[in-house]
């Protein structure tokens, strides 16, 4: 059973995720809340922590940038991104294990 952050879509996945801005690095922390919490070195100015977050997804999971989109959330701290050419059972191995 896939955890409550993941959800598949056509094409891909939607990964539900908690942002904490500012930390010392970038990495995977884990579940909290029922969203995936990731911790990014950029702070939350002018997009840097949307854009941290969408270049750390990608090289994660092996996929170009353009196939990691923003769809929800771009202000706040609780976002939803949508990963097309990934399945649920790829994402769910990668961010178990952590960069």
């Amino acid at each position: 059973m896939a955890p409550p952050w993941l959800k598949p879509v056509p094409g891909g996945v939607e990964v539900a995720v908690l942002v904490q801005p500012r930390a010392s690095h970038t990495r995977v922390v884990g579940e909290h809340d029922g969203l995936l919490k990731i911790q990014l070195a950029a702070p939350p100015v002018d997009g840097e922590a949307n854009a941290a977050l969408v270049e750390f997804l990608s090289k994660l999971l092996g996929v170009p940038r353009r196939q990691v989109t923003l769809v929800a959330g771009d202000a706040s701290r609780r976002k939803r991104v949508v990963i097309q050419g990934v399945d649920a059972a790829q994402v769910e191995a990668v961010m178990s294990t952590g960069p």
